[in-house]
């Protein structure tokens, strides 16, 4: 019988909950946009990006969103690539996230454009809670289970 020897480079298969934590990153992302461009119009995207560029600081937040979601798409990446890093990143930018927006929906954060509208602190957090769900479960994928974890330590 010929033994198969194992190449020590050769990578390891992606376990299931990482390729589909991966998936539902760009996924979202991807839905997200095409919601906000459909609920805009052409005329609400353009009015939008308007509102965006009249100050500093709205400018800032619409360029620091951008290159947040450009982060989570390249995250999606280096996750399925096995790369520990990319979700300890897309951690790291869901609590910048979910920070930016509590404090701007609640009147600490300057732009009202970017937040989450609510009568009371309760409804806001339900909105965001809500809001937030598939990257919880992403989230999830991501550091819960056993298979999960070893390969991470593994790459």
């Amino acid at each position: 019988m010929i033994k198969k020897q194992r190449c020590p480079h050769a990578k390891l298969n992606t376990p299931t909950f990482v390729l589909i934590a991966a998936i539902g990153i760009i996924t979202t992302r991807c839905l997200d946009l095409v919601l906000l461009f459909n609920m805009l119009g052409f005329s609400g995207v353009m009015e939008f990006l308007d509102r965006s560029m009249q100050t500093w600081a709205l400018r800032l937040i619409f360029f620091g969103s951008i290159i947040m979601l450009v982060m989570e798409f390249y995250c999606a990446i280096a996750i399925t690539k096995g790369l520990n890093w990319g979700r300890w990143i897309f951690l790291l930018t869901q609590i910048i996230a979910v920070g930016y927006l509590w404090a701007a929906s609640l009147g600490f954060g300057y732009p009202e454009l970017f937040s989450i509208a609510g009568e009371t602190q309760r409804e806001i957090l339900r909105s965001l809670f809500i809001q937030k769900l598939p990257d919880l479960l992403v989230l999830f994928l991501l550091f819960a289970p056993l298979s999960t974890r070893l390969f991470f330590r593994r790459q």
